[in-house]
């Protein structure tokens, strides 16, 4: 074999090595991310003079439809609501013509409901209008929903609904309203195109979609007097969302409830079962807070022998005997209450012997003992409540929470409130302006036309509060002093 045809192999080997090291799976290129561009609508957008009773629009690309239902929606409301479906690049609405009434705008607002078939790209939100009449409506309604018991914005979830100011006030527990809308993320409502006719307004947490209001679970808020769109001569819309309070006391079964954050026990014997919320994984652990009592909750009427229950604590490896309070909750009769004065990160004992408890029948509860280790300072926080003078007195209540836990609510009788021993959590403050002077925040009634008591919350935010930490707070800041302008020389 000569030199040239060596050559010529090993270039040939070399350009096929190369070739190969060259060779990539291909890419799927870039993600589509174009919104479905309309090309073509009918009946035209905006008639009037007309009963529209099928629209079509078409697309530059297959489409599908979203949650229709839901996303597109017709105002004012039909008792049949319009048909929405898709096929290939088309939308079709049919709506029944003969649920439209005379001189009427119409707007149907297609939200998210046009997507595209492979990405899912929304077509932005649309509105279709026309009128059946020579004009169209176009006045605007707007306010804001805040939640009645925090005084913060309602944020969502929440439909504003108008009846005709001629109907019964029970209107909105029988049929879906004329108009309806959606609150924002920060809590307001717009209404748009509407006639200028006298409403009544009112905002439902709409929890099963019927688009009334169903009272239970669901929250309602409105108004003492009509609304008109145009007017201005009135003040802002401002609706408070509440909860209608059941006034039926209804027992709880306490022996289905497990304290979480605390690690409650549950004992359990013929039936006859009680829980404590006291966390015994660790003797070591500072688990037990020293603001709260010990609470046996029984599943059952109990009668108790206090000779049988002992409270001790560890001290210097004496077991001392700890005197202690006991009680039945007045609230919740099968609740007893044992309330001590706790020293800090110190070894308790609790021993329930044989005997300690029978139910009404003469069954007994099982013994238990429970070893648990108090906290200490050092594992609370504090807080300093600046108020302004114009809160104190008995017409107002201050009232703090600690996650959902209400921690203080007392009427505001000083300009300062020192809070001390308290848990790391998220706090939030607030004020009651409490009109009947019970102490607390009170729910309004729809059909009594009574509204609930305002709550003026801290500006400032949630305080999150770790342990050793010690925060003040001013109820209202005082605005920053105004910075003096610089002064410009003068030209001469």
């Amino acid at each position: 074999m000569n030199n040239r045809f060596l050559h010529y192999l090993l270039g040939i080997s070399v350009l096929t090595a190369v070739g190969c090291a060259n060779i990539t799976t291909p890419t799927g290129g870039k993600k589509d991310v174009t919104a479905p561009k309309r090309l073509t609508i009918s009946p035209a957008d905006s008639l009037r003079n007309t009963r529209v009773k099928k629209i079509e629009l078409t697309f530059d690309e297959y489409i599908t439809l979203a949650d229709a239902a839901k996303e597109v929606q017709i105002s004012p409301l039909l008792s049949i609501q319009p048909v929405v479906t898709n096929t290939n690049k088309k939308v079709i609405v049919k709506i029944a013509d003969s649920l439209l009434e005379e001189n009427t705008t119409y707007r149907i607002s297609f939200n998210n409901a046009i997507r595209d078939l492979h990405e899912n790209n929304p077509y932005p939100a649309f509105t279709y209008v026309f009128s059946t009449g020579a004009y169209f409506d176009s006045l605007q309604l707007g306010g804001a929903v805040i939640n009645a018991a925090t005084g913060m914005p309602d944020t969502s979830g929440t439909l504003i609904m108008l009846y005709s100011a001629s109907e019964n006030d029970s209107a909105i527990v029988r049929h879906a309203p004329k108009y309806i809308t959606n609150i924002d993320k920060s809590g307001n409502f717009m209404f748009k195109g509407l006639p200028k006719k006298a409403f009544k307004i009112y905002a439902v947490k709409d929890a099963n979609d019927n688009r009334m209001y169903d009272g239970e679970t669901e929250m309602i808020a409105f108004l003492d007097q009509t609304v008109t769109p145009g007017d201005t001569t009135g003040a802002p819309i401002k609706l408070k969302l509440f909860t209608e309070v059941d006034t039926t006391i209804k027992e709880v079964d306490t022996t289905t409830k497990v304290n979480n954050r605390t690690g409650s026990v549950t004992a359990k014997t013929e039936g006859f079962s009680y829980s404590l919320p006291i966390d015994t994984s660790s003797r070591d652990k500072k688990s037990f807070d020293i603001n709260n009592d010990i609470v046996v909750s029984f599943s059952r009427t109990a009668v108790i022998n206090k000779d049988k229950i002992t409270l001790s604590y560890d001290s210097s490896d004496v077991a001392v005997t700890e005197n202690y309070r006991l009680a039945t909750d007045p609230t919740h009769p099968h609740n007893l209450k044992l309330s001590v004065n706790w020293k800090e990160n110190v070894l308790y004992t609790l021993k329930l012997a044989k005997g300690f408890a029978k139910d009404t029948a003469g069954t007994e509860a099982p013994p238990a003992k429970y070893i648990f280790r108090t906290k200490d300072e050092d594992d609370y926080g504090k807080i300093s409540i600046r108020l302004p003078g114009k809160y104190k007195g008995a017409t107002f209540v201050l009232q703090v929470t600690a996650d959902n836990d209400t921690i203080y609510q007392k009427q505001v009788t000083d300009t300062v409130i020192d809070l001390t021993r308290l848990r790391p959590a998220k706090y939030n403050f607030r004020i009651i302006e409490d009109r009947n002077r019970n102490g607390k925040w009170d729910a309004g009634y729809l059909f009594r036309k009574v509204q609930p008591e305002d709550v003026i919350p801290y500006t400032g935010g949630s305080l999150m509060l770790k342990a050793g930490w010690e925060n003040t707070i001013d109820f209202e800041p005082k605005p920053e002093p105004k910075k003096a302008a610089d002064k410009v020389p003068n030209k001469r």
